[in-house]
């Protein structure tokens, strides 16, 4: 029995994105389709790769060891495309890129110009997302290049199987109206602002960890008077007001009424990190946008 790559191929993506219809969306074809073309490719093999839960499908164990060796069989490819590229000296398509908005800010206008100077056959489609740290990996499904960040280590949460590679690190400090009384000090302390009145991001993303850490230090809860994902909305709030927030260095504009003040006693340096798929990561185009977003040794500026 010789098994066709194709059945690799579609065993793999249903493990990976769960359910026929997303296989469906993602390959352009319908669902009846594609149970069919699992049951065509379980008829050929002489196994049952899928079976009933609930409404839907799970792979069996035979299809869960064929799933995985589609995930194989993808990063050979990947991996013989990319030494092809390479012989032919050459860095070209379409590499699609989602991530925070915040770190895209830092790393992407020197990265687009790194790119139009040594690559310009690389064509970079982008979008902004903001997301709990360990909602981040699922987006390696739909795009190649997932930049993500987590304050605990250079892994986020919820990409193992994954390739991290660290693009920089970033610290965060407090931020403080200019004319607040504690905008002045050279740093702050957790008993320092324990007492403030804060603005702090929606629980599970990476900066609440911050606050998680000066409750556990003080021994006394934060006052979080509103959860905000926007640092533009942020930065307004705490600039007309007595409140506080954690806020990136690098990415913080001067200009509209803020202080920023390093936080010491905790842990406030973010890693910020491309997430790839194993396979995607081997492509010479997606190595050539890695090397220009990088800027790892940016925590010593």
């Amino acid at each position: 029995m010789v098994i066709d790559p194709k059945h690799l191929e579609l065993l793999r993506l249903f493990d990976e994105y769960g359910s026929v219809t997303a296989v469906a969306d993602v390959t352009h074809r319908s669902p009846s389709a594609v149970s069919q073309q699992l049951r065509q490719a379980g008829s050929e093999i002489g196994h049952a790769l899928v079976e009933p839960a609930g409404r839907g499908l799970t792979l069996t164990a035979a299809g869960r060891l064929l799933a995985h060796g589609g995930r194989d069989v993808a990063r050979t490819l990947a991996r013989v495309q990319a030494q092809w590229e390479g012989h032919l000296g050459e860095a070209v398509g379409e590499i699609t890129l989602a991530g925070l908005p915040s770190a895209l800010t830092h790393l992407l206008p020197d990265a687009l110009r790194r790119l139009r100077e040594d690559h310009p056959h690389i064509d970079l489609r982008m979008d902004d997302v903001d997301l709990a740290e360990h909602e981040f990996a699922g987006l390696t499904r739909d795009v190649d290049i997932v930049v993500a960040h987590s304050l605990v280590a250079e892994r986020p949460l919820g990409t193992d199987g994954l390739t991290v590679v660290p693009l920089a690190r970033e610290p965060i400090d407090v931020a403080l109206a200019i004319g607040h009384p504690l905008a002045d000090r050279a740093e702050l302390t957790p008993d320092d602002i324990v007492d403030c009145r804060w603005v702090g991001v929606p629980r599970g993303y990476p900066f609440d960890t911050i606050l998680t850490s000066i409750e556990h230090l003080t021994g006394r809860d934060l006052d979080v008077v509103q959860r905000i994902r926007d640092n533009r909305l942020i930065e307004a709030i705490v600039a007309s007001s007595d409140q506080v927030a954690l806020l990136p260095r690098f990415t913080t504009p001067r200009d509209v009424g803020l202080s920023l003040v390093p936080l010491t006693g905790v842990t406030t340096t973010r890693w910020i990190v491309a997430v790839m798929r194993p396979d995607t990561a081997e492509r010479v185009a997606v190595r050539a946008v890695i090397s220009a977003l990088s800027r790892v040794d940016d925590a010593a500026v």
